[in-house]
């Protein structure tokens, strides 16, 4: 497959996202102050980078694991078909958990996966979202924190990509197509 060339403008600055994600951690961890231990997930791949982030910055206990799921593949729209290409490695039952996703765009994706952890019986499940695209949902599907509401622009930067480029941006930028 050819791409389209493009440009990416920025539309939120590395300092502007250090600086949210430093108030989401101290939100997170004021609400869930007094568990034991946090399991954060990550859903891969575009949490990565800002799940390494938030985890610094949360004040608790924390166990990091992964999910990896895909609805868009090498695409600029997401296909609707979830797919579980990476499952979590530790169990969540009766254990507090945080989901952490790059975009929630139609919601397809995390309300699959939430249903799937759901059946695992943690004894609190909630979501952190870097970037939320409310125009866009089709599912009814609202994370608990959220870092940027953005329009319905597709973007990349700070571990989300377009086609597996653009990961390594320290900002978030708008794809223009040229």
């Amino acid at each position: 497959m050819t791409q389209k060339p493009y440009v990416i403008d920025q539309m939120i600055s590395a300092k502007q996202i250090a600086a949210r994600v430093e108030e989401l951690a101290k939100e997170i961890s004021r609400d869930f102050a007094g568990t034991e231990k946090l399991v954060v997930v990550g859903l891969l791949r575009g949490s990565f980078v800002f799940i390494a982030d938030l985890v610094r910055e949360i004040d608790l206990p924390v166990e990091v694991d992964f999910l990896e799921a895909s609805s868009y593949g090498s695409s600029t729209q997401s296909s609707r078909e979830v797919r579980i290409l990476k499952d979590l490695s530790g169990k969540i039952a009766g254990r507090d958990v945080l989901v952490v996703e790059d975009i929630v765009d139609t919601g397809y994706t995390l309300s699959h996966v939430l249903q799937m952890l759901l059946a695992r019986s943690p004894a609190r499940l909630e979501v952190c979202a870097l970037l939320d695209k409310p125009s866009r949902r089709e599912a009814d599907i609202r994370a608990r924190w959220t870092g940027f509401e953005i329009p319905d622009e597709f973007v990349v930067g700070y571990g989300i990509d377009y086609a597996q480029r653009n990961r390594n941006l320290p900002y978030i930028g708008k794809v223009r197509f040229t």
